[in-house]
């Protein structure tokens, strides 16, 4: 049996094993890329869509809060929006960001109307569109600068 030694400098960079900082980061991209996916259908389909076709279920419960039609139809808009923003590279963050607002309502009216039956749904999703608007920050800058921009 043999031994490999393998010297170490303090100067020497800690990476895992097999891997450079590049691949960590790339799959990272591609983590954080699947996740804004998965986010985009959640909100166009299992939570948009209900509202928008006044299903039931989603009428049933803006009925209780007596925000009626137009509430429903509003909130649902506004996921769809949020739900395309979320893979348009320029309005990623600032998807991430409204989507979290309208989860902090989701948040409060769970708790005040629904005894906090599925509260911990939009505190997970809160969280992971926290992610998202840290991670994608750099499209702010962009978004700004093609708002700014004159001429």
């Amino acid at each position: 049996m043999s031994e490999t030694t393998v010297s170490v400098t303090p100067t020497a960079s800690v990476t895992v094993i097999g891997e450079s900082a590049t691949a960590r980061g790339r799959r990272a991209r591609i983590a954080l890329r699947a996740l804004q996916a998965v986010l985009a259908l959640f909100y166009a389909f299992a939570s948009a869509v209900p509202k928008l076709i006044a299903h039931p279920s989603a009428a049933e419960g803006f009925g209780t809060m007596g925000w009626g039609s137009a509430g429903m139809y509003t909130i649902g808009l506004l996921e769809l929006a949020g739900a395309i923003a979320l893979v348009i590279p320029v309005l990623q963050s600032v998807a991430a960001i409204a989507l979290s607002g309208l989860m902090v309502g989701a948040f409060v009216v769970t708790l005040t109307y629904f005894n906090g039956e599925n509260a911990a749904t939009p505190l997970i999703l809160i969280l992971l569109l926290a992610l998202i608007a840290w991670a994608r920050r750099d499209s702010n800058r962009r978004l700004l600068r093609l708002v700014t921009r004159r001429g």
